[in-house]
């Protein structure tokens, strides 16, 4: 008597074929969400240090700091730059001493972009002194972790 030739799948087989691939999926899934905010971080540095160099440009000019109306104007009467990054998921906003002689540039994680759930570095600040900081939600300094 000839026996038959089962092709496919046993029940077992693909149950254990299910584990392994809803187990790899909850490992991966929030490490690459994890990866996605830190590699988002390069987004608010990289606009603070072009308004950094706007600010340069425009002080080189006007013998003081632009003001934060006129961070969206064209240069030569402001800084030419937007109130968020260019992916927009950081809010950029100015400070500029009474004098015009000091200035605090602040990118802050935007909420409506996702980059909110950035707990470890909400918020980025880089003054005319080059000094740079970042906090987490907590206010916590993480200067070192998020501005590397």
């Amino acid at each position: 008597m000839k026996r038959r030739r089962h092709l496919g799948f046993t029940l077992a087989e693909l149950l254990t074929a299910l584990v392994v691939v809803a187990v790899l999926t909850a490992v991966a899934v929030p490490l690459w969400r994890v990866h996605l905010l830190r590699v988002r971080r390069t987004e608010a540095t990289t606009a603070l240090l072009a308004l950094q160099s706007a600010q340069d440009r425009y002080f080189g000019r006007h013998a003081h700091y632009a003001k934060a109306t006129q961070l969206a104007r064209p240069a030569p009467e402001g800084l030419g730059l937007r109130a968020r990054s260019e992916h927009g998921y950081y809010d950029i906003s100015l400070r500029t001493s009474d004098d015009g002689l000091g200035f605090r540039a602040t990118a802050r994680a935007a909420r409506a972009a996702g980059q909110a759930d950035d707990t470890r570095c909400v918020e980025f600040t880089l003054d005319e002194n080059n000094r740079r900081r970042a906090v987490d939600s907590e206010g916590n300094d993480r200067s070192a972790d998020c501005w590397r």
